[in-house]
């Protein structure tokens, strides 16, 4: 499909208003930039809000915490096995469209990309076969391809085959945003800071419980806002009960 004539980019001269500095982008700026402006032209993005009840994940982290001082399992992992059960129950998430935009591959896989934020700029890492391996193995990885990225960067492979990325910023803060996807992938979800908040108990009491909110951006050419709205609300079931998790 031809793409819109857009009017040129506005020619400033910001040092007439007042003083300024001139740095040049980094290398993977500019790429993540080109990357980001196409994956959002091209793409009918729509974002799905939820919250996922993860007290129970909280708990478990602190008994593990306990027994295990070496193994500090962050809520990533988690949301990670979720998003592989997820994937499995909704294959049209675990899908590209091809170049051509007319077929749809389905992939038996299951390699999810991890957004790192480092001093260079946002590097996604893709942490193969998901499904194949446990919290602690999950922890480990994503430790070490994060500290790789942080320090040194990353290699394409690394960086290639995912099938769904999930962006964090749990460790910052906010309520929601809508991440871009990241091509060819039809889906990425975002994760903000768990909040206590006030529940409903069974007894008509007031339950206080640790909420994380999410937010699903998915490619609306291959999924509608009811697939979305399924795959969040399995999502957040699967991370209230998350003792399957463990085995």
């Amino acid at each position: 499909m031809p793409q819109p004539e857009l009017p040129p980019w506005p020619q400033v001269d910001f040092a007439s208003f007042g003083e300024v500095e001139s740095k040049p982008l980094s290398r993977i700026q500019k790429l993540t930039a080109s990357y980001l402006t196409r994956n959002w032209t091209m793409i009918p993005h729509v974002t799905h809000n939820d919250e996922a009840d993860v007290t129970r994940i909280e708990e478990l982290r602190e008994e593990m915490a306990a027994r295990h001082a070496d193994r500090k399992i962050s809520p990533l992992v988690f949301l990670m096995k979720a998003v592989v059960d997820a994937l499995r129950l909704f294959p049209q998430f675990n899908a590209s469209l091809d170049a051509s935009s007319t077929n749809v591959v389905y992939k038996k896989y299951f390699h999810v990309g991890v957004a790192v934020d480092t001093p260079m700029g946002l590097l996604v890492a893709v942490i193969r076969d998901c499904d194949k391996k446990n919290l602690v193995e999950l922890a480990r990885e994503v430790a070490a391809v994060s500290k790789k990225a942080r320090e040194k960067g990353l290699t394409m492979p690394e960086m290639s085959g995912g099938c769904f990325t999930v962006s964090s910023l749990g460790g910052i803060g906010g309520t929601s945003f809508t991440p871009i996807i990241n091509a060819p992938e039809v889906a990425i979800l975002g994760a903000c800071r768990s909040q206590w908040k006030p529940t409903r108990a069974a007894d008509d009491s007031v339950a206080w419980r640790l909420m994380l909110p999410l937010s699903l951006s998915y490619d609306h050419r291959l999924i509608n806002g009811a697939d979305a709205a399924r795959f969040t609300r399995h999502l957040t079931q699967i991370l209230a009960a998350p003792e399957s998790f463990l085995t």
